[in-house]
């Protein structure tokens, strides 16, 4: 199909202003290219975890201190990345500082069973409605393959249902296909919100599948929410067809008190977590009902094994403890929500207003930002024009905010309104810059 004549002369001028970003880009921060030089001596493409490399190089930062972010170069930014979900706390609450400094100073690697871990199952198992029992990992991938193993134990099946564009950990990555890298489970790939053709699928596969691993919200697939119908009838289906159904609340937790699962009152039959239930450290959890969790009491002759030497360190069930019990409360979680559900429709009315093509997406203080105006599910996702996510992102750097490349937003509590009133108006600076190349199309 012939493009627009306006689109058509659009595209050259996009890669001209995006090539004038990245250079201002790389002549503003002249020690994180040192840094990257260095790093690419000894990591593959100077990077240990991908998601955080951005062109040309990355930022480089050295320190963090409540809202925000310092680099190498001396630039200061707004964390509205938040550690994709982990750093909902900021970067130096003090109450979780003196939960981690007193179970230090108490020692720590003790090979044994501790009082912190007892603790914060309870406060996990209260707080969540459908984890009778808890195990605690290192991750939320650790959390989702632990979960997948137990399911498949249970009903004595093989296969897995998960959903196109769907992340669950380096090892479970759905997007674009799956990846490579995936564990090798035997999968069935459903399209996600399409309440018809998961239930085409049953009718083929319900009683292959051990399990339904789904996140509530699509975080890494564009933070895209799961529809009440469509989560409705997966738990009609795996009732059905006795399969295991696993909600992926490693983002979405953080969305009520007791988690999504609360908030749109469909419970799962396992749940896992991680990011910040641990304060921020390290950690993940799996847990649900109580006879698919009975599979790891050790007391008994064939139980399953589950293995993780920090499993229970006791700086992250410190630091877990104090930030489940202490900090961040149902109250907390609520007026969070809130604040994101603001941020989010204010970000949608200037786009309307300038007419751009981007759409933000997304739940609560979790926000996906699209290079587009139609955002249905995650293969829509990949239909806008990168450039301009780069474009944005570029120049929200140069002001001192920082988002993931990708456009991902997750607030911490730190965050002010006053911050997210000057976030929302640098955006719309932003777009006013350059009204061709955002406009819409």
């Amino acid at each position: 199909m012939t493009m627009p004549a306006e689109s058509h002369n659009r595209s050259p001028l996009i890669d001209e202003t995006l090539r004038d970003a990245r250079e201002k880009f790389a002549a503003s921060h002249p020690k994180a290219a040192v840094a990257f030089q260095r790093a690419c001596a000894v990591m593959p493409g100077g990077n240990t975890r991908t998601v955080l490399f951005h062109g040309p190089f990355p930022i480089r930062v050295v320190r963090g201190e409540g809202a925000y972010l310092f680099d190498a170069d001396d630039n200061r930014y707004l964390d509205l990345l938040g550690e994709y979900t982990a750093g909902i706390f900021g970067h130096s609450n003090p109450v979780i500082r003196s939960a981690i400094d007193k179970a230090l100073d108490e020692g720590w690697n003790f090979g044994a069973h501790n009082a912190y871990e007892i603790e914060l199952a309870e406060l996990v198992c209260a707080r969540f409605p459908s984890i009778d029992r808890v195990r605690f990992t290192n991750s939320g991938t650790e959390a989702n393959l632990m979960a997948l193993g137990a399911a498949r134990c249970f009903t004595g099946r093989d296969k897995v249902m998960v959903f196109n564009g769907g992340y669950h950990g380096g090892v479970l990555y759905f997007g674009h296909g799956g990846s490579p890298v995936n564990a090798p489970y035997p999968t069935v790939l459903a399209p996600y919100n399409d309440v018809d053709g998961i239930t085409s699928l049953f009718e083929k596969h319900g009683r292959e599948l051990a399990c339904v691993l789904v996140e509530p919200m699509m975080g890494s697939g564009g933070c895209i929410v799961g529809s009440d119908e469509f989560l409705q009838t997966l738990r009609e289906l795996c009732s059905d067809a006795g399969t295991v159904l696993i909600f992926d609340e490693v983002m979405t937790s953080r969305s009520a008190g007791g988690g999504y699962q609360s908030a749109c009152g469909i419970l799962p039959d396992m749940t896992t977590l991680g990011k910040y239930i641990g304060g921020g450290m390290s950690f993940g959890a799996f847990g649900g009902r109580e006879d698919i969790m009975a599979q790891f009491d050790p007391a008994s002759p064939d139980a399953l094994p589950h293995a993780g030497t920090f499993n229970n360190n006791v700086v992250t069930m410190a630091a877990g403890i104090a930030a489940m019990r202490d900090i961040y409360t149902p109250e907390r979680a609520d007026a969070l929500f809130a604040l994101g559900e603001s941020l989010r429709n204010r970000l949608n009315d200037v786009f309307r207003a300038q007419d751009a093509q981007f759409q933000a997406t997304g739940l609560g203080s979790i926000i996906g930002l699209h290079p587009t105006r139609v955002v249905k599910g995650s293969p829509d996702h990949d239909e806008g024009d990168d450039r301009l996510m780069e474009l944005l992102f570029l120049n929200l750097l140069e002001r001192g905010f920082y988002i993931a490349r990708r456009g991902f937003i997750a607030l911490n509590l730190e965050i002010t309104e006053v911050e997210l009133d000057g976030f929302v108006t640098t955006v719309e600076e932003i777009l006013k810059a350059y009204p061709v190349e955002f406009a819409a199309q």
